[in-house]
Formats: structure tokens, sequence, C-alpha cells
């Protein structure tokens, strides 16, 4: 796990190795381990590297690295967790390697496959190749997009990098609000890719691969999609032959995630997910795996702490937790906006911070995860309620009902946080269109229309937030093979809020810290599995996680199994009667005074809601505050 950053000029114009360095120290969290540069013969491309070593420690795994014959040049970020069987594969083949990296292989396997190698790769990665011979650069993110890769072309050059403040130090590099993403974040709490709320600065898509020739001209590729890579397989047959599949595979994605040379532990809520990674990981370590769990004070305690006792006693586990006050947050937020580059409208960045800091602090350097369960298995409540409106739609009830019961659903629900989102999906169902846009909504497209200001009303709000799904719902009906809701709704998940919500909550804050993540359920093989079931199976019983919890019973304690859905819960709403109050009153105070954004009476309005919408214009605020006014 590291940070990378790189610069391709395709004018000629030499590359400065002292701004390539200032770009590499801004992500120097990312990589404390070590540090190296590489230059190419014509100065044209360079490569900035910030390691955090996790396999062979020794100095045999410095980046940039290159092979043999100099022609090849890496700068890799994350792991490859089938390295040693892709090794053995090339030796067998007449290949030799002088370190126990997973970089040497990752290098030696795309010089023999070039991009082709990508569907060899079982890991999580963000990485950039460079062929001297070709003058050509090629980067790739993972699947499921757990590792950021961030690239802009401005003045004759193309720059990338882990994190967006290293493009920033080159300079030149414009700051202004990227308007149409704007209006993305406001509708979805995250911007679509490519774009990010930085004009000109582009991220790439999990599940894609760039290249840039010699000439500048960038090309930008699919190389998987969940979908698609699922028609290829035949799921198991029955419900029994699904839960077996099911935890074969989820055992053999844990033991690929305990490979390192460095300590590693668990992020532990007492749920269904951590508590699963903690029990497989249990059956392969002689040594208690040591769990970390954040709480916060009886004022304003979800009760998450106890869950994790009783887990990591259940499971024999060395547990550590950190308490979280008020203001804890509230010193925190100044570096909660530099790490996060864009904003990332989900408090839970504050506990994923405090957590990682945690593990550091007791000398472990990685952490199983749970993320991914939820979109995988139906984890979400909400989604259940999507499912019922969406078969109601199909039968044209709603559109009866909603003809005489409208106008007093508006007047009871308008403005009232999730309950003008049910009000926006019951609008939906009446007119046939697709109920489910996204589990990540902020504000929906009512509610974007009050809160703008004139311009941005009449540039942002001619069309819906809907069409900026189109190429997702395009690409659903191309590679579904049910066309079902359910498979709708896992699709989008898992192009739009995990990689760009709650995977990059995770990177940005861990790594805040020095410290890797890892997912588990997000092993793409797993991912391939569950989307090829049946949409009736993966429900089982018609509550969330129906399909996982039946395949976990005989591994986790039935408490565990019957608790109810809690998710990883922030006390946001109780905070916001304190100083976290003020300091979103006079954070928008400023922004409002100093641009056109919004209506002014609107947001004061929802601001004072105090809940997640308030979160989501407090971050925007901070946000807009730190990086494009640079105060």
């Amino acid at each position: 796990m590291c940070g990378i950053v790189g610069v391709f000029s395709f004018q000629g114009q030499p590359v400065d190795q002292n701004e390539l360095i200032q770009a590499r120290e801004t992500i120097a969290h990312r990589g404390p381990d070590d540090i190296g540069v590489y230059i190419s013969r014509d100065q044209t491309l360079g490569f900035g590297f910030r390691r955090l070593a996790i396999l062979d420690v020794s100095t045999a795994g410095h980046q940039p690295m290159s092979g043999k014959d100099g022609r090849f040049w890496i700068v890799f970020n994350g792991e490859i967790y089938n390295f040693l069987e892709l090794r053995q594969d090339l030796e067998k083949e007449g290949e030799s390697f002088s370190s126990r990296s997973d970089t040497e292989v990752l290098l030696a396997l795309y010089k023999k496959e070039g991009p082709r190698m990508l569907d060899k790769l079982r890991g999580m990665f963000a990485f950039a190749i460079w062929e001297e011979k070709e003058r050509r650069l090629f980067l790739a993110r993972d699947r499921a997009g757990k590792k950021p890769l961030y690239w802009t072309i401005q003045q004759g050059r193309f720059i990338f990098a882990s994190e967006i403040k290293a493009i920033l130090a080159f300079r030149g590099i414009a700051r202004r609000l990227n308007e149409e993403a704007f209006g993305q974040y406001l509708s979805f709490l995250v911007t679509i890719p490519p774009l990010t709320l930085f004009q000109g600065i582009n991220k790439l898509p999990a599940g894609h691969h760039l290249t840039v020739a010699a000439n500048g001209s960038v090309n930008v590729s699919p190389y998987w999609d969940p979908l698609a890579a699922a028609n290829k397989r035949s799921g198991p047959v029955s419900i029994n032959e699904a839960k077996e599949e099911l935890i074969h595979v989820l055992r053999e994605s844990i033991r690929y995630r305990m490979v390192s040379d460095v300590p590693f532990g668990v992020f532990l809520s007492g749920g269904i997910d951590s508590s699963a990674n903690l029990a497989l990981m249990s059956e392969l370590m002689k040594e208690p795996a040591q769990s970390f769990s954040v709480g916060y004070p009886p004022a304003v305690d979800f009760g998450e702490l106890q869950w994790a006792r009783h887990a990591a006693v259940r499971f024999g586990a060395k547990h550590h937790e950190i308490i979280i006050q008020e203001q804890d947050l509230i010193d925190f937020i100044p570096r909660m906006v530099f790490h996060q580059d864009e904003p990332l409208a989900d408090p839970v960045c504050v506990p994923v911070y405090f957590v990682s800091q945690l593990a550091k602090r007791y000398g472990v350097i990685v952490a199983q995860v749970g993320e991914g369960a939820d979109e995988l298995f139906a984890g979400y409540p909400a989604w259940f309620e999507a499912l019922r409106l969406d078969g109601l739609s199909r039968h044209g009830l709603v559109r009866a009902v909603m003809g005489w019961g409208l106008p007093l659903l508006e007047t009871y629900l308008r403005g009232r946080g999730r309950g003008a989102m049910r009000l926006e999906w019951l609008k939906r169902a009446s007119r046939n269109e697709v109920v489910f846009q996204g589990g990540a909504e902020g504000f929906c497209d009512s509610a974007k229309e009050r809160i703008l200001g004139p311009r941005l009303k009449k540039k942002l709000c001619a069309a819906s937030s809907w069409e900026s799904l189109q190429p997702y719902w395009k690409r659903f009906k191309e590679n579904s093979r049910t066309g079902h809701a359910l498979d709708w709704m896992t699709y989008i998940d898992l192009n739009l809020r995990l990689p760009e919500l709650l995977l990059m909550r995770v990177d940005k804050m861990s790594m805040a810290n020095s410290v890797e993540t890892r997912a588990p359920f997000l092993d793409h093989r797993l991912i391939e599995l569950v989307l090829s079931l049946p949409p009736e199976t993966r429900i089982t019983g018609h509550r969330p996680k129906g399909l996982l919890k039946e395949a976990l019973r005989e591994i986790l304690p039935p408490e565990i199994i019957a608790r109810p859905k809690q998710g990883f819960a922030v006390p946001i709403e109780k905070w916001f009667w304190g100083h976290l109050g003020r300091l979103t009153r006079e954070t928008l105070e400023r922004l409002l005074r100093e641009t056109d954004y919004f209506d002014e009476t609107a947001v004061k309005e929802f601001a004072e809601r105090k809940n997640a919408q308030s979160w989501q214009l407090l971050n925007f605020a901070l946000w807009h505050q730190h990086w494009i006014e640079r105060n």
C-alpha cells in the first residue's frame, strides 16, 4: 500500500524533479517507510513514490521499480493477493525474480501479457507502467475501486496521483469548482466518474484502465463489469449449494487477505460482516486476532461496543477500543477536509479515522473491514421498500393511489429528511420510473432546486439527476439477464456508492494513519458468485442479508445473526446541537456571503435540520474554503 504520483510531458518539456518530489511529499502519510523517484532518460516522464511496506519489507521492494532491461517502469499502490501463484506460473516459463514483492510479479506479468494481465489479478490496486521504448503510459484501477487514481491533462502534461492534493501541488494546476460535478454531489453525496469537484481533474472509474500515447491522447476503457463477469459463470443450483460455495469463496478471500509481512487485525463492530471476518480469520491463526472498535460517550452511545466486545470474547480476540467525544470531531475536521480531497458526505469518515489511529497505536498496519457485504446481500432495509414500490409500480397501483393522495403526502412529507426521499420514490413509481437511483441520495431534485441559487438552478436543474445515471442504466440493461430491480440496486451501488463513497472514506481515513485496509467481501470472485445467483436466492426470507445469515449460521452465534442492522453509526444529529451546529452556521454563512451557489433562506433552513443533509452542506462549504479559496 503506497502513494503514487507521476507526470508525462508529451510536448517535450523536461520534468522538474523538485516539483515532482514536492507533489510526492503531499501524500507522505500514504507511505512512511520508503521514498523513490524516477525520471526517464529523455526527461519527459517522472514517477514519485511513497511506500508503506507490507510484502517484502526489505529494500528489494523499492519503487519506482524496473525490469532487468529497463524497458518497463512501475509505481504501484495496493496488494496482489494471488501474486505467489502468478509468480510460480511465470517461473515455469523462465522468468526469475530478485525480490518477494508483488510489484515485481506485476511488472513481469505486464511485460508478458500487456493489459490482458488485469484478468489474472486478484487484489486491490492502482498502478502506472511506463513503456520506455514505446513512450506509452498505462494506468489501471482495481475492479471494485478500493484504490483511488486521479488524473488531469493541463499545460501539455498528463499528471496522475493517488490523491488530488498531489496533482494540485504541480505549478499551474487550476483550482475551480466543477459545477456539473457539484450538482452530482448534491444528488448522490459524491461525484460520478470521471468527474471530480475540481474542474479539469478526473478520476479513473473502478474496473477501468487508461492509456496515454506519445502524442498525449488518452484512451479510457473498462476491463471488468460485475454483471457481465457474473454472466460467464453458472451459479449454484440450490440454496444449500449457494451457501456452501459462498462460505468457501469467503474463506478463500479472507485467507488471501491475511498474506502480510507486518501485523494485521480487524475493525470490529460486532455486526454480521466484521464478526464473520473475525471468525474466519481466527480459524487460520495460532495467535489471537487483534480487533479494534470505536464508541461514543454514554449520552450518545449506540450500543456498538457491547456487541464488539461480545464478538471479541466469542472468538478469542485481543480487543482494543476508543471513545470519540464531540470535541474530538471538532478538532479533527481540518485534517478530515485535507485528507478527503473531495467532500465525502458521510460522517463515518470520523470513526474510521480514529479506529485506524487506534490500530496504528498498537502496531497493526493491515486491517480487514466489512465493506461490500451490504451491497452484495441486500443489507439495507430501505432496499426492500424500494423493491416493494418497484413491484407495485409495475402493476400501476402506485399511479392510481398517487393520483388523489399526492397533495396530502407532499404537504406532510415535504422537506422531512428521509421522508422527503420516500416521497420522491413514490413520485418515481407513479411515473413508472426506476424507483432506486442509488443508496446514497442526498437532495432529491425538488430539494436541490430549492437550495440552489438562480444561476445554478437554471444550469443544473434543467435535467433530472436520473440523466446522470443513464450510462450505468444502459450498461445494466445490456448485461443483466433478469432485469430484476435487485440486480439494478446492487449494480448501481457497486459502480457508484461503494467505490466513490464507502471505499474512499476507508482508503482516505485509514491511509491518513498509514494503515492498509482489506475488504474480503469485495473479492471479485465473490462478487461474481453472488451476482450469478437468482435475485430470489439472494433475498432469502425477504430480510436484509438473508442468504449471508443462512450461510453463516454454523460460524457465528445466533445472537449476532439475529442482531438488527445498525450500521457504523455516528451521533451527528445530537452533536449538531453543540459546537458542530455553531461551526455549521458560521461556515455556511461565510460561503453564502462570498458565492452565488445557494439560495440563502433554503440553505439555512436545511442546515438547521441537524441531519445528514446538514452534514453534506457543511462538508462542501469546508472543502470550498480549504481547497478553492485556500483559506
